[in-house]
């Protein structure tokens, strides 16, 4: 069985700094102490893998979230998170970064 290796993380502090800079992406919320969350769970539709235990997602693959709802989609299932506010986090955050 070959064992596949982990990419390297791909930094983009730019695009972290614009994520940072904008109001919390759930609906309604409009916090703006953001913080950049990144999206682990993968989707073969929009070109993005999962990511492995131990290991962080590019940061091309994250949203702004304020506190409180970036701690509420660390206690359950990722893409639950996403789907009970109506959100496709990929193509929200491929919007981003073209935005970026």
């Amino acid at each position: 069985m070959k064992l596949r290796q982990r990419d390297p993380r791909q930094r983009n502090e730019k695009h972290l700094r614009f994520i940072r800079s904008l109001p919390c992406c759930i609906p309604g919320c409009g916090r703006v102490d953001t913080e950049a969350a990144h999206l682990r769970v993968g989707s073969i539709n929009h070109g993005k893998r999962s990511t492995g235990m131990a290991e962080k997602p590019n940061d091309a693959w994250c949203l702004p979230l304020c506190n409180e709802h970036h701690a509420e989609q660390h206690t359950m299932n990722e893409l639950a998170f996403w789907k009970q506010y109506g959100i496709d986090p990929f193509m929200l955050a491929i919007t981003l970064k073209e935005r970026s």
